[in-house]
């Protein structure tokens, strides 16, 4: 019986792995569509957050400085939380690693600088 349990413990607890939801996100910033994807739901601690750019056109933006600010603002006997993570492009796609200190719902903006101009995409995670 004891067997019998553990096995079932285990395959529950490797079906919330497989099942765990993407988090795939976009929206305007400017001129560009920004599109935001993690292999996973955020999670307290490290997550690898991939960034897409496209300008109008549909052409992949290889040539910005972005970065993603992410923040969770004070809350009862809590301070504000505010960080930056610069984001690296490997290919086509932009990653920032985001190290959440805690769960919660994070307010995360991403600015992107390209030719002198900067503009911002403001999106919401929560981190479990």
């Amino acid at each position: 019986m004891k067997r019998f349990l553990t096995v079932i413990l285990i395959l529950l607890l490797s079906a919330g792995l497989v099942f765990a939801k993407a988090y795939d996100v976009s929206k305007k910033a400017g001129d560009y569509s920004v599109e935001l994807a993690m292999d996973k739901s955020a999670v307290k601690g490290k997550n690898d957050l991939e960034i897409t750019v496209k300008d109008a056109g549909g052409n992949y933006v290889t040539d910005a400085k972005v970065i993603a600010n992410y923040s969770m603002p004070a809350m009862s006997g809590m301070p504000a939380m505010n960080y930056n993570a610069e984001a690296q492009l490997h290919g086509k796609t932009y990653h920032a690693m985001l190290d959440f200190p805690m769960s919660g719902s994070w307010n995360l903006t991403i600015k992107i600088t390209h030719k002198g101009k900067t503009v911002s995409a403001k999106f919401t995670i929560d981190a479990n």
